[in-house]
């Protein structure tokens, strides 16, 4: 059976209730503002008009995202692949949802609101001690902010050893994108990859 209707999910699932409901807010407060300030990777997902879906990552040294207020946090659009199809979306649309990661930290932070790209200078002057300085900010202004509860990395043991696989028991990148693209050839070697990549971090 193909679910169809939200009383068919709460049929199965039920209704959120409890702790689950409640702790949804609408601004940061100490312990959202502390969970920022401690990440250094999270994830985005913005939308198109047509709706089309992009989720892409973001990393950068913990306290990399700025806070400016409750309601506000900049993130610096660092240099990429120039796909630019998360800052495309928000331009359309101006949607934005982020999860916030700590290493060791089986509870995640979920945000979302809405989002504009910004080349302000006071912006920008946030992030000028970077290595690479980026060239544009998404400023969030939060309509939703909560705690996500750790069952999910939990099952996965994202930060066990023993989930860690051997970097050279996967295709490297090269190879992958070869395959996909069906280019013959010898494909970049993972080293090569990763000092060509350290030059833009």
């Amino acid at each position: 059976m193909v679910i169809e209707s939200e009383e068919q999910l709460r049929e199965i699932y039920g209704h959120a209730k409890g702790r689950a409901k409640d702790k949804q807010l609408n601004a940061l407060e100490k312990h959202s503002i502390n969970f920022i300030e401690h990440s250094p990777f999270l994830t985005i997902s913005t939308h198109s008009s047509t709706g089309f879906v992009d989720c892409s990552p973001r990393g950068g040294a913990p306290g990399f995202v700025k806070i400016l207020n409750e309601k506000t946090i900049l993130l610096p659009e660092a240099k990429g692949n120039n796909r630019l199809d998360s800052l495309c979306n928000i331009i359309e649309t101006g949607n934005i949802g982020c999860l916030f990661l700590i290493p060791g930290v089986d509870e995640t932070l979920r945000i979302n609101g809405t989002a504009r790209i910004s080349t302000s200078s006071d912006y920008l002057a946030l992030f000028s001690n970077e290595r690479n300085p980026p060239k544009a900010c998404i400023e969030l202004t939060i309509t939703e902010v909560f705690l996500h509860c750790a069952k999910a990395l939990m099952r996965s043991k994202l930060w066990s050893e023993s989930s860690k696989i051997k970097r050279s028991d996967f295709p490297t990148m090269g190879v992958m994108i070869n395959d996909q693209l069906c280019v013959t050839g010898v494909a970049e070697k993972h080293q090569d990859m990763v000092e060509r990549y350290q030059k833009d971090l």
